[in-house]
């Protein structure tokens, strides 16, 4: 009974096995060869509770969902020792890659600092950053790769990765790998090696390594490898000037590199051999035979066309006989290279302190709880919040009173001017994108406190704790990462669902993205319920925020039952180890994004409140007599239900445009002007009404580049469609019953 089979849901919390068998297809054997789960592997059960499993797999923590831990076999083990925590003169092309959590933008950040450049990929939705790092007279351009486990073609960032390296051929590759978990990080280098360029490999994270009783011998690592290896701190700013030389080196064909590749297991060793013959002097740069050959072995999609297309049809027919009579092949190739990783590093890692128990188990044993979990994440959300009207809420006022104090100091200078001149620069520039402007404290701050929590590592747990949440609406919490910067902005996080496998949870994420309040909705929601509901404006934007979520999850749950059917959702995931923030990474991403909206303040918006100013005021000199006006009455009976007037209704109509249009355009048709927003507003709108308009504002359809990115990212127009038209339902449907209840309840 020694080796009986069991899944790893039978294991109970503590236990440990070995897995002996993968039982879920190739597809989901290579997922799991990525981040270190193969035949052989020990496994750890950190939790076993709820529709989620935690495992501890080659010092990775995952997090699996029951149907995938059920398809990972193991044979029990007894109870084993505890885990524990100048203008240069030349230029070369440097891309860093690595897999998710192991530093890599840490390090790109220090060493490129304020000179990069952030953009997309050609005909990608996945962001591209690049930067320049000057060392003597060497300018080194570094290409900040996506985080991948591997190179298959399951995902975007994978094809991205591979592609780049492939058709660009960088001088050479940095591998940041993660000192604590090597065996696993050095999976991604095991596929890097056959591609061709030189690597130079920097082991990171060596801090946390030495916490848990991990000691890395670099010399010795090196000298198995083959190639120059590094060790660093990236967080502490220690060993980059080292990495940075070896760079440099390279460049210059100064080092010794003859570096060890991966093979097959030997059991599948003839039939590699065969296909590499098949496809003999009909594979062309920039690729490689090995490379390719490997990649058939794996049933890789893209290379299996690539092939077709390049051999002779009797060629193809031998290869495919091959690849069909030896289904097992994929598991011959991960398991070569698990063998090439562990004779790599038998002689350079050691283990100490084994009876230690981390404290990031502790503290994950209170923050993904089955029962409090969610309960954290909600008062982590609430706490940013406070912090947020806390902070910034003063900061905005003062703004306000700089905006003011603007407005009245250029109506003077104006006064003998053309009305017209007077009216578009004091009440359409500086009322419309003034307003906006005050905004900036609170977004500083929100982007500060999330950037904050994906430093420390609570993301990943986010999204843990949220998947039995998303399992009612078809999803699973991956889902939940890129819904999470729909807190930022929509556009990203629909481009963000690309990296969700499932086609099925990949169209439910972006139907259900606009549900998630932005933060030109936020901007508007605090600026508005601050200046009307005063000190009740904190408990009114954590309702809203809550109305938002409920709604999310009640059209999430219809358009599953009602449109999506059937698919299985798979949920794995790396959970990456608790550590400090890194203070230089949070003040970059927070600038970016803040800097992103003030651009946009300063562009699309500025030139929608002078368009707005003038047809607000022409033909008859007044918001009554205008073109806006005369429409704006003409749909005015549509919010009667909803208790509110025509200006009103055409700053939701505006904010389709873009969100933080709402306040602009309240500003311009209320001629706010030199008196400010702030004092204005209360006295313009009634409290039921505001109610209502900040129901419908976070609800209504979003905004125009929103809708093109959908509508790209749906492949047509039938599924943006019926999204457009259930948050039009929703919106008005719940901004009727907000008017009605705050009239009952004398909000």
């Amino acid at each position: 009974m020694d080796n009986e089979l069991f899944p790893v849901t039978s294991l109970g919390e503590g236990e440990e096995g070995i897995v002996h068998l993968l039982s879920g297809g190739d597809k989901l054997t290579s997922r799991l060869a990525g981040i270190g789960i193969v035949p052989g592997t020990r496994i750890k059960v950190l939790r076993n509770s709820g529709g989620l499993i935690i495992v501890l797999a080659s010092e990775t923590r995952v997090a699996l969902g029951r149907g995938q831990a059920e398809k990972i076999l193991v044979v029990k083990s007894k109870a084993f020792t505890e885990y524990v925590e100048v203008k240069p003169k030349k230029s070369i092309l440097v891309a860093i890659a690595g897999q998710p959590n192991v530093g890599k933008s840490t390090v790109f950040n220090v060493l490129t600092g304020l000179s990069q450049h952030v953009g997309n990929w050609p005909g990608k939705p996945i962001e591209k950053k690049e930067g320049i790092h000057i060392s003597g007279d060497t300018e080194i351009k570094m290409i900040d790769l996506p985080g991948t486990y591997s190179l298959s073609s399951f995902s975007e960032e994978e094809r991205v990765v591979r592609d780049f390296i492939i058709q660009e051929h960088p001088d050479s590759i940095v591998l940041l790998v993660n000192a604590s978990a090597l065996e696993r990080s050095l999976y991604l280098l095991s596929e890097l090696l056959l591609i061709g360029p030189p690597i130079i490999v920097a082991v990171n994270m060596l801090d946390i390594a030495s916490n848990q009783g991990i000691q890395i011998d670099i010399e010795a690592l090196q000298d198995s490898l083959g190639l120059p290896v590094v060790p660093i701190i990236a967080t502490k700013n220690q060993g980059l000037r080292e990495l940075v030389s070896e760079i440099v080196k390279v460049s210059e064909g100064e080092n010794d590199y003859n570096p060890r590749l991966p093979e097959v297991a030997i059991d599948h060793r003839a039939i590699y051999q065969r296909l590499m013959e098949l496809i003999k002097g009909h594979i062309a740069l920039p690729y490689s035979e090995v490379w390719v050959g490997t990649k058939l072995m794996e049933g890789d999609p893209e290379i299996l066309r690539f092939v077709e297309d390049l051999v002779p049809i009797d060629t193809w027919n031998e290869i495919q006989s091959l690849l069909i009579k030896h289904e097992d092949a994929l598991r011959a190739v991960v398991g070569g290279r698990y063998d090439w990783i562990e004779v790599v590093t038998r002689a350079a890692i050691s283990r100490f302190k084994r009876g230690q128990v981390l404290m990031t188990d502790r503290i994950d044993h209170v923050l993904t709880g089955p029962i409090i979990g969610i309960p954290v994440l909600l008062c982590i959300l609430a706490l940013i919040f406070l912090i947020t009207f806390e902070l910034g809420f003063p900061l905005q006022e003062l703004l306000a009173s700089l905006t003011g104090s603007l407005g009245r100091w250029l109506d003077g200078i104006l006064v003998n001017g053309p009305w017209w001149v007077k009216g578009l620069v004091v009440n359409g520039v500086i009322g419309g994108v003034g307003s906006i402007l005050t905004f900036v404290p609170i977004l500083a701050i929100f982007f500060a406190a999330m950037a904050t929590l994906e430093s420390v590592g609570y993301m990943a747990r986010a999204a843990f704790v949220m998947d039995r949440f998303m399992h009612i609406l078809g999803l699973h919490g991956k889902s939940f990462l890129p819904m999470c910067l729909g807190f930022g902005c929509n556009v990203p996080s629909i481009l963000g669902a690309r990296s969700v496998e499932s086609k099925k949870a990949r169209l439910m994420t972006i139907f259900l993205t606009p549900f998630v309040p932005c933060t030109g909705r936020l901007a508007g929601l605090t600026f508005i319920s601050g200046a009307i509901f005063g000190e009740k404006a904190l408990m009114v934007t954590c309702l809203l925020v809550i109305i938002n979520i409920l709604a999310l999850g009640v059209v999430g749950t219809l358009v599953s039952k009602i449109f999506f059917k059937s698919e299985a959702v798979p949920f794995i995931m790396e959970l990456p180890l608790y550590h400090k923030p890194d203070l230089k990474t949070i003040a970059l991403v927070t600038w970016n994004r803040t800097s992103t909206f003030i651009k946009k303040a300063g562009t699309i918006i500025l030139g929608f409140s002078i368009a707005l100013w003038i047809f607000s005021n022409f033909p008859g000199g007044s918001v009554e007599h205008s073109i806006l006006g005369w429409l704006g009455q003409l749909i005015e009976p549509i919010g009667t239900p909803l208790g509110l007037d025509w200006k009103m209704l055409v700053a939701l109509l505006a904010s389709i445009f873009a969100k933080e249009n709402s306040v602009a355009t309240l500003g311009v048709l209320y001629n706010v002007g030199e008196q400010g927003l702030l004092d204005v507003l209360p006295a313009a709108i009634n409290h039921a009404s505001a109610l209502s308009f900040l129901v419908v504002l976070m609800l209504l359809i979003p905004c125009l580049p929103t809708i093109t990115v959908m509508k790209q990212e749906m492949g047509g127009w039938k599924w943006l469609i019926i999204s457009l038209f259930f948050m039009l339902i929703v919106s008005y449907g719940c901004g009727m019953l907000a008017y009605r209840i705050g009239l009952l309840i004398g909000i």
